[in-house]
């Protein structure tokens, strides 16, 4: 089981069950975005948490799903959990400990609330393999500030959970072991409230947003596709990294 969901009390969990690092292959994501699926339709469900087994939130994608010709399937997919939890009718929040880099960050950036251990960092590191990440490319212009959004994912540098929380990425620092108790607490707030109530006002945060967002995600998606992958870098910094030793740049 990659995936496991509960609900209790009106909160539902998703718990990414891949430990140590909980890599997002597609047989995970899939089960992901079933599971969202099947939660969306939950009446009286107020708020669902996602979380994480092990010290690890996730530290991204498959690199090998990532090589031709997969990588044809695998980005429509990615894409289409992002939205999955974008989309949730339902207040969604992230509890991360340790690594939340690659796809593990863009999934983290599309809940509406993160809280985050004191030991977690975040990070966009797809550069560093001649790629790039493209929901974090539609999304992060949206929730930071562009510089910071530019900075993250043109130097594939992590960032810390403070400088997360400074740069309004995430919503609370706890120490790591308080992570879970913390997201939870702060889903018995808005757990107390009308289920209708949360979910409509959900809708209402997002009425400016929503279209915009759906677009620009599948637009980086088509970039990534059609352009990106066609390039011999790609190919390369990708291979390199499964070989395990630098790659070798082209000379534009």
């Amino acid at each position: 089981m990659t995936v496991k969901a509960t609900v209790t009390d009106g909160i539902g969990t998703l718990t990414l069950a891949s430990p140590p690092l909980n890599i997002l292959t597609r047989a995970l994501m899939a089960s992901l975005r079933d599971e969202l699926a099947t939660l969306a339709q939950h009446a009286d469900l107020r708020v669902l948490m996602i979380t994480a087994e092990g010290k690890h939130f996730s530290a991204g994608a498959d690199v090998g799903e990532h090589m031709p010709p997969e990588y044809r399937a695998l980005i429509p997919e990615f894409i289409d959990t992002v939205l999955a939890l974008s989309d949730f009718p339902s207040p969604t929040i992230a509890a991360v400990r340790g690594r939340c880099l690659g796809g593990g960050f863009e999934v983290a950036q599309a809940v509406d609330m993160v809280v985050a251990g004191e030991g977690a960092m975040f990070g966009q590191p797809e550069i560093l393999l001649g790629v790039s990440p493209p929901a974090a490319c539609a999304l992060l212009p949206e929730l930071c500030a562009p510089g910071l959004a530019a900075e993250l994912v043109l130097t594939g540098d992590p960032i810390t959970a403070q400088q997360a929380y400074q740069a309004g990425l995430v919503r609370h620092v706890v120490p790591d072991d308080q992570v879970e108790e913390k997201a939870l607490a702060l889903a018995q707030r808005m757990s107390r409230h009308s289920a209708a109530a949360l979910r409509l006002t959900k809708r209402q945060l997002q009425v400016g947003s929503a279209s915009r967002r759906t677009e620009a995600l599948r637009a980086a998606a088509r970039i990534y596709i059609d352009e990106l992958m066609e390039t011999a870098d790609a190919v390369e910094g990708l291979q390199a990294f499964l070989d395990k030793r630098k790659p070798t740049w082209t000379h534009a």
